[in-house]
C-alpha cells in the first residue's frame, strides 16, 4: 500500500499526463468545490450494462494497449 504523498503524486500525475496540467487542476478544483459521492456515481455510471466478462475483455484490451501503466 502506497503512503498518502506517494498516492497524492501518483494521481496528479495520472491526471495531468491525462488531462494536462491545467486541466488537472480545473478537475481537482471541481471535486473539491462540488459535492461528489464517488459510490454512487460508480454505482450509476460506471460499467451499466455491462456484463463481467465484457467488463474483463475490456479491461484486458486495455491493459494489452498500455502495457506501461
Amino acid at each position: 500500500m502506497m503512503n498518502n504523498t506517494v498516492l497524492l503524486d501518483t494521481g496528479m500525475k495520472h491526471l495531468s499526463d491525462k488531462l494536462g496540467p491545467v486541466e488537472a487542476e480545473r478537475f481537482i478544483a471541481l471535486i473539491l468545490r462540488e459535492p461528489f459521492d464517488y459510490t454512487k456515481w460508480r454505482k450509476d455510471n460506471l460499467f451499466v450494462g455491462m456484463s463481467v466478462k465484457e467488463i474483463s475483455f475490456a479491461a484486458k484490451k486495455y491493459c494489452d494497449e498500455n502495457p506501461d501503466e
